[in-house]
């Protein structure tokens, strides 16, 4: 019998989320909790977070490539420059969520990275800095832990410093989640298969 939370599908024991879309897959398996370290697939990373408020997350892993697309593969350098045309321009695209708000988020954001990387010289070693101590780190993640837990001491320290820089649609919970997603935290449940591969990948990693 599965365990909460776990399913076992072709004699392996995952998430069970890995099943509820045939995308989750290849998420679930080689991205989810993989420690990343590049800018540009960071800030990938916190504006698709960002689309995902009040969305269910398999709406945007479908539309990822067409995000990729119409924001010039999340260059913030790029997107920085972009105008009142260019804001227009992605309310007419059908291939991504188009929410004025969070589209003028990303331009926002991506002024807001060029700032904080001309400051610091790295967005990936800004963010990394706030990977939680070991005393803070649950000592089992199971469902219950995950349910009643969608922010943390960290998140929520992350989300604030975000804002105090005038980041936005970067509140704690969507923070938590861009935790998960660039391996700041290994959330893959107890009994999960790539649960101890990730870890061993966290402990390789090195931070930038």
């Amino acid at each position: 019998m599965d365990l909460p939370g776990l399913t076992t599908h072709d004699g392996a024991t995952h998430c069970s989320w890995r099943q509820s879309a045939p995308e989750y897959a290849h998420y679930h398996d080689h991205e989810w909790g993989v420690p990343v370290g590049d800018d540009i697939q960071l800030f990938e990373k916190i504006c698709l977070e960002g689309f995902q408020a009040g969305m269910a997350w398999i709406t945007i892993l479908r539309k990822r490539e067409n995000f990729r697309r119409a924001f010039e593969g999340f260059d913030y350098q790029r997107i920085a420059r972009y105008t009142e045309d260019d804001i227009q321009r992605l309310m007419l695209d059908p291939g991504i969520v188009r929410n004025r708000a969070k589209i003028v988020s990303v331009i926002n954001n991506a002024r807001r990275a060029c700032e904080l990387v001309a400051e610091t010289g790295s967005l990936a070693a800004w963010l990394w800095s706030f990977e939680p101590a070991d005393a803070e780190r649950p000592a089992r993640v199971d469902l219950a832990y995950w349910t009643a837990n969608p922010t943390s001491i960290a998140s929520i320290r992350l989300s604030k410093a975000l804002k105090k820089r005038g980041w936005s649609y970067v509140g704690p919970t969507t923070m938590y989640a861009l935790m998960q997603a660039m391996g700041m935290v290994n959330d893959h449940l107890e009994g999960c298969v790539f649960r101890p591969e990730i870890e061993r990948l966290r402990q390789r990693f090195t931070r930038p």
